[in-house]
């Protein structure tokens, strides 16, 4: 809702008014249940059994920024417009980032239950 800028008075859905978003501590995400071994991402290399699978698990080791990336670029359209949008996202591993010059606003996303780690 941040990126699409869905809570803004100007909002309208043709366009690109939303804010940028940074995320940190990508490695850090919690999934309920048994995703992290039982959630598959495919990818096909162009070749004859070519399908490759990876679990999340193996994605956060390899990747940590592809699980966040790719749950984001899902909810976005998928036209030139969700391109744009998805321009405005970063995704960083760890607490550090290179954004502090444009003077970022922490934002508390509240969720329904609190999950331990």
């Amino acid at each position: 809702m941040i990126l699409r800028g869905k809570r803004k008075a100007c909002f309208t859905p043709h366009s690109d008014c939303g804010d940028n978003v940074i995320i940190i501590n990508a490695e850090k995400v919690v999934l309920t249940g048994n995703k992290m071994t039982q959630k598959y991402y495919m990818r096909y290399t162009g070749y004859p059994g070519g399908q490759r699978t990876r679990t999340v698990a193996e994605y956060l080791k390899r990747k940590p920024t592809f699980v966040l990336e790719h749950a984001v670029r899902g909810m976005l359209p998928k036209n030139r417009l969700g391109d744009a949008i998805y321009r405005n996202l970063y995704v960083y591993e760890g607490p550090n980032h290179n954004h502090e010059a444009q003077q970022p606003i922490e934002l508390k996303i509240n969720t329904h239950k609190q999950y331990k780690n």
